[in-house]
């Protein structure tokens, strides 16, 4: 089984200043996105003079995912490739994820009461479900409440990291063109047509569903976690086929937003190959522009009716307007990728998970303490009012992210030299055939949003 390429020599990589002065682009991208995303749902657009007409052409919530996931997609799998270790990046992904989000967690639970339905974790009268299908990181393809309101997208990053894992165990991951033009034309093709849940309704019960998928997913992990070259590969693949059949069959969104949303990320990816010289830039250019059409024309065909209530934006207008921007924006920023981007863009990028998880949270525990809602009347109310809530939580983010997030990286690594020694890998480690991802030695961020 041919897990990885063959083994060149591996050359030495440049200073980190020069991988940070690089990168900053993308980092400014998360910036922005988080910082979007924090004042849709803080709900700035009531507070301007015209926020109703944007609201009902422009979702910038959408627009906050899409451009995370486009990020997501060009730095994701470079990351993987550049290890060239199946083991070291998942590993990676679970100190990079999983300790922000528990004690994201705990902190909300601890600041909200229970009524208040953005912490849903332990509060939708099954305990036992929602621990396991948020633990999985794939709840709103099971049937569960979200944790939290906003941790749904985490469920698409991790299905991604199943599809990626797989390909390149397969040596097929350098097919990220076709792929995200056949996942484009799915979106057009099946709209909302396929219905949603369809597993779980069938079975007759979330629970059964989770006996299903919970030691398929966990047998998958423990695979991609061995460092075995057949067990890696046996774990990819079931991954892979466990991600397919929910986002196929039981997924919350509409067929036309899960699909445009892998594509967008192996879009995202095309950008990366081109741009290393792996993909010729005409294919790459038709491959991104069939995605960009796609996912505009599937916001004005299929974003209509019931569809609203799952993909929570006002019309296919805001849909088709916000998907178009945020590659817009990114081409921007993948133009701009060689010079330097201020310091407090980089920042806000290097926290941007942070500000994903706590913004609803911390809204929450301080609306009441300044008497908020109703919103302020005067301008310069609302000028206060916004300013106190982006201060607290850049100021948390912050904290969590010097407290929490860097820690838990550093101690991946360590977790991962310890892995290596005691469980040496039978498959020989690939050499970085992509350019560094990250010169800071952070892993790269999860797209949120």
């Amino acid at each position: 089984m041919k897990l990885i390429p063959p083994l060149t020599q591996r050359t030495s990589a440049p200073p980190a200043a020069a991988h940070g002065a690089r990168l900053g682009w993308l980092d400014a991208l998360r910036g922005i996105a988080a910082l979007i995303v924090a004042l849709h749902h803080f709900d700035v657009l009531r507070m301007l003079p015209f926020g109703g007409i944007v609201w009902r052409n422009f979702d910038m919530g959408l627009f906050g995912v899409m451009l995370f996931f486009i990020v997501s997609g060009y730095i994701i799998p470079a990351s993987l490739e550049r290890r060239g270790d199946v083991r070291g990046f998942w590993i990676g992904r679970i100190f990079r994820i999983y300790p922000a989000l528990i004690a994201a967690f705990v902190l909300s639970i601890m600041m909200l009461p229970d009524g208040d339905g953005s912490v849903a974790l332990l509060r939708t009268g099954d305990d036992l479900a929602s621990l396991i299908a948020n633990g999985l990181m794939l709840q709103d393809l099971l049937g569960v409440i979200n944790g939290m309101n906003v941790t749904w997208t985490l469920c698409y990053e991790m299905v991604f990291y199943f599809f990626v894992t797989a390909l390149f165990t397969r040596g097929l991951h350098r097919h990220s063109g076709p792929i995200a033009v056949a996942l484009a034309g799915l979106a057009l093709a099946v709209g909302t047509a396929v219905g949603t849940q369809l597993v779980s309704a069938e079975l007759g019960s979330t629970r059964q569903l989770l006996l299903i998928v919970t030691p398929v997913v966990l047998v998958g992990l423990a695979g991609v976690l061995s460092g075995n070259r057949m067990l890696t590969g046996t774990g990819a693949l079931l991954l892979a086929g466990a991600g397919l059949v929910l986002v196929t069959l039981n997924s919350r969104a509409p067929a036309f937003e899960t699909w445009m949303i892998f594509a967008t990320m192996f879009a995202g990816t095309v950008v990366y190959r081109a741009q290393h010289g792996q993909l010729a830039r005409v294919p790459a250019l038709l491959s991104c522009g069939f995605v960009v059409v796609a996912g505009v024309l599937v916001g004005w065909l299929y974003n209509r009716g019931e569809a609203l209530e799952r993909t929570w934006s006002s019309g296919w207008k805001a849909w088709s307007i916000a998907y178009l921007a945020a590659w817009v924006l990114f081409g921007i920023g993948f133009l701009l990728r060689g010079r330097r981007f201020p310091k407090a863009l980089t920042w806000l990028g290097a926290i941007s998970f942070s500000v994903y998880l706590l913004h609803i949270p911390l809204l929450r525990t301080v609306e009441p303490l300044v008497g908020v809602p109703p919103q302020p009347s005067s301008a310069l109310g609302r000028i206060a009012w916004t300013a106190i809530f982006l201060g607290v939580v850049l100021a948390v983010s912050h904290l969590m992210y010097r407290l929490v997030e860097m820690p838990m990286q550093r101690l991946g690594r360590r977790v991962q030299r310890a892995a290596d020694r005691r469980w040496p890998r039978t498959a020989p480690a690939a050499p970085p055939q992509l350019a560094e991802p990250a010169g800071s030695g952070r892993e790269p961020v999860p797209a949120t949003g």
